[in-house]
């Protein structure tokens, strides 16, 4: 199934409106067109990292220079980064602001995809990471705007989970 272009740009646009300037991503087939358009906006910082661990430093780092920031990852991505997320984030109360792309689900044709897909919310859960699903293109700017402010209000990671249903045709 192709990534839904319309959808992207509604979830760009989300971005946007919640004020922020400034994303950290590793690039991954569901974030791609959210990626270009970044890319092509002179008014977004577009941090691409080797590593989704990186990113939690970017973010950490643009936290504290006062500019609303959020990361794009894969799951496994998330995965990869829950170091930084407990040890960085966790410990010095840095509101991360995660959107990650939920792979792994009903419907999955990549079986690389599905481990990582079947543990995403066990782990948000043991991490006490608060996190709600996106589905509904008329609803994801309103989600974006509460997990960017939930972030800042608790200090805390948060993660809104980008589903099949909201990111492929």
């Amino acid at each position: 199934m192709p990534v839904s272009y319309d959808n992207s740009k509604t979830i760009y646009e989300g971005i946007r409106a919640a004020g922020v300037r400034s994303l950290s991503a590793l690039p991954e087939t569901w974030l791609g067109l959210l990626l270009q358009r970044a890319e092509d906006d002179p008014e977004m910082r577009l941090v691409q990292v080797a590593k989704e661990e990186e990113a939690i430093g970017v973010a950490a780092g643009a936290w504290f220079a006062g500019v609303p920031h959020i990361l794009l990852m894969q799951n496994h991505g998330f995965l990869a980064a829950i170091n930084g997320i407990v040890s960085l984030a966790q410990l010095y109360h840095v509101p991360l602001c995660m959107m990650i792309a939920l792979r792994g689900h009903w419907g999955e044709p990549y079986p690389w995809h599905t481990r990582g897909g079947t543990v995403t919310e066990e782990v948000l859960r043991a991490l006490s990471i608060p996190f709600a699903y996106a589905s509904d293109p008329a609803r994801v700017g309103k989600q974006i705007r509460e997990a960017v402010t939930y972030a800042h209000s608790s200090l805390y990671p948060v993660a809104l989970l980008l589903t099949r249903d909201l990111m492929e045709d």
